[in-house]
């Protein structure tokens, strides 16, 4: 993190030229005999990009995946139903990686009360720390993660990782998307016979 303050960000491509909204080129070319052809890229040349722009453009991006996510999973069966909770965060040194918080909710496991969780996809891979940010040794090697996380509450009214089932108090964590959603609907589900066909997809 001591090495994010060099970081830069710059544009790979030239941005879009905006569609002339006055006069058709073709018309201006007949009046004047000159040709707009807009501002000159320079491939040479980096046009930075500050990390405000990026952190805009990575939340963006999250949030489209999120609300995709959330269509999908609510739209398999109708007695499987998600609430829509969905926000992004970025990191503050690296705003090219974040992760958006999707859907909450809770599932009964065998031999204990609900264990309420939070699920969210990431456009990076980690391991699950034990105190915040929550996120260590981060691999940008996968295009995305999707994981669902236990919570609790804790004092006053902060949440905390619920670690009674796993340490790390990962549900799941998986880089396909087709996994992430089965694993989702098979802690929504709530009957056996649903469950069994989700298993079988």
């Amino acid at each position: 993190m001591q090495a994010s303050a060099k970081r830069r960000y710059y544009q790979k491509a030239a941005p879009r030229r905006p569609s002339p909204t006055s006069v058709a080129p073709h018309s201006e070319f007949l009046r004047t005999g000159k040709i707009e052809r807009g501002p000159t890229w320079d491939r040479d040349t980096k046009r930075y990009i500050t990390f405000e722009d990026v952190a805009e453009s990575t939340n963006r991006k999250l949030v489209r995946a999120g609300e995709t996510t959330h269509e999908r999973i609510n739209g398999f069966h109708k007695s499987i139903r998600f609430p829509k909770v969905i926000f992004s965060r970025v990191f503050e040194d690296i705003p090219h990686l974040g992760y958006c918080h999707v859907t909450t909710s809770s599932t009964r496991f065998k031999q204990r009360g609900p264990v309420h969780w939070s699920f969210y996809i990431a456009n990076f891979s980690s391991d699950i720390s034990e105190s915040y940010p929550f996120f260590e040794n981060i691999r940008i090697s996968s295009a995305r993660m999707y994981f669902a996380v236990a919570y609790e509450k804790a004092a006053g009214d902060t949440l905390r990782i619920d670690r009674s089932l796993r340490k790390d108090g990962l549900l799941f964590r998986t880089d396909d998307p087709r996994e992430a959603m089965k694993n989702l609907l098979l802690l929504g589900a709530p009957n056996q016979p649903l469950r069994t066909m989700i298993e079988k997809l």
